[in-house]
């Protein structure tokens, strides 16, 4: 018999449906402050849907974009919850934080996410080099 959609999951059913291992998670929760699982008597965790739908996205920017721990951090502190909730699953990102307008919480686009802020990191960097180049000429 199949759980519900809504039925809280444990850590081995978890780590199934996101296709990393349990360890893994343990570790991400050390790491991402918003990857808080209920913990029930003893220290099981179960994981909600919202929870499984951010550990996929953690998961796929981590493995198959690429970003690092800290680029994940950041994504989240930038972007908010939803905004990161939609590389693991844009039907449901919604869902995850009811405060953020429809507009604001829009899936981000096809456009890979490293490709996509090496324009911003560029400008920001000529920005800082104009700004030094003007100090140095004084």
């Amino acid at each position: 018999m199949a759980k519900s959609p809504n039925a809280f999951r444990t850590i081995s059913e978890a780590a199934d449906e996101v296709g990393a291992q349990q360890h893994v998670l343990r570790f991400w929760e050390t790491k991402f402050d918003f990857i808080v699982p209920v913990k029930r008597a003893g220290g099981r965790r179960f994981y909600r849907s919202e929870d499984i739908t951010v550990l996929k996205a953690v998961r796929r920017l981590l493995h198959d974009e690429g970003l690092t721990i800290r680029g994940v951090q950041r994504l989240h502190k930038e972007q908010g919850l939803a905004r990161l909730a939609a590389y693991g699953d844009p039907a449901t990102a919604l869902e995850i934080d009811s405060d953020i307008e429809r507009e604001e919480a829009a899936p981000i686009s096809a456009q890979p996410f490293a490709s996509a802020r090496l324009g911003a990191v560029l400008a920001d960097l000529e920005s800082a080099k104009a700004r030094l180049d003007a100090v140095l000429q004084r």
